[in-house]
């Protein structure tokens, strides 16, 4: 028996404006991705993949087609629905790490976790597993600008999957950092994935970071098509 994809896309339209001026950005795109599974997204700027992201991760409304989380269909929710399975059953980690300056990172990490309703020792608790195996459990009481780049997006990484998600998606998550740096994190969000067996979407212009994941798909004429 195969199991049910993390994430599932079918038949997927979107297009902005209308008429004339109707730009179409996706076209009965297909694509499926497992549990445990990395996929490189490799496409280049403006052919639709922030588009993709978004409706990925429930952002946007496809126009056309639907978006299956674990088998349940998703993309034409209630916005109210569609944020509480953002929640718990999706990680979003982007280019700059968007934590709150204000706040330590384990506060950072255990934000999402009260936000759904665990208790504040439970998400110390979580918080601090998680920024040990991010290796940056030193770094616990420190605020965002006290931290180097690497740490920042470490931290992010370790705040996107608080909740467990079953998927986790990535912007150009190395793009802000110097090769090294990006090695280091990479190393820490493949064994987070490999570890956990969420399904990870990973967009990215690092060809040598994408080589080491699973598969790479690109988008062409509006379709998700395999490198």
């Amino acid at each position: 028996m195969t199991s049910v994809p993390a994430l599932k896309l079918t038949g997927i339209d979107r297009h902005y404006g209308e008429g004339e001026t109707k730009l179409s950005i996706l076209t009965k795109a297909d694509f499926a991705l497992s549990s445990g599974e990395m996929v490189a997204l490799v496409a280049p700027s403006g052919t639709g993949k922030s588009t993709l992201l978004h409706i990925a991760g429930l952002l946007e409304h496809p126009d056309g087609g639907e978006v299956y989380l674990n088998g349940t269909a998703c993309g034409h929710l209630p916005d109210e629905r569609r944020t509480a399975i953002r929640r718990t059953d999706i990680g979003f980690v982007y280019q700059f790490h968007h934590l709150l300056p204000e706040f330590t990172a384990l506060e950072n990490v255990m934000m999402p976790q009260l936000i759904a309703g665990l208790t504040r020792k439970e998400a110390a608790e979580r918080a601090a597993a998680l920024l040990d195996y991010m290796r940056v459990g030193h770094r616990a009481d420190h605020r965002p600008g006290e931290l180097s780049g690497g740490e920042q997006q470490r931290v992010a990484i370790a705040r996107a999957v608080a909740n467990a998600p079953l998927l986790l998606l990535a912007d150009e998550p190395t793009g802000n950092l110097d090769p090294q740096t990006a090695h280091y994190v990479f190393d820490a969000l493949e064994a987070l994935v490999r570890q956990s067996g969420l399904g990870a979407m990973i967009a990215t212009h690092n060809h040598e970071l994408a080589a080491r994941m699973d598969r790479r798909v690109t988008i062409s004429d509006g379709k998700i098509v395999e490198l």
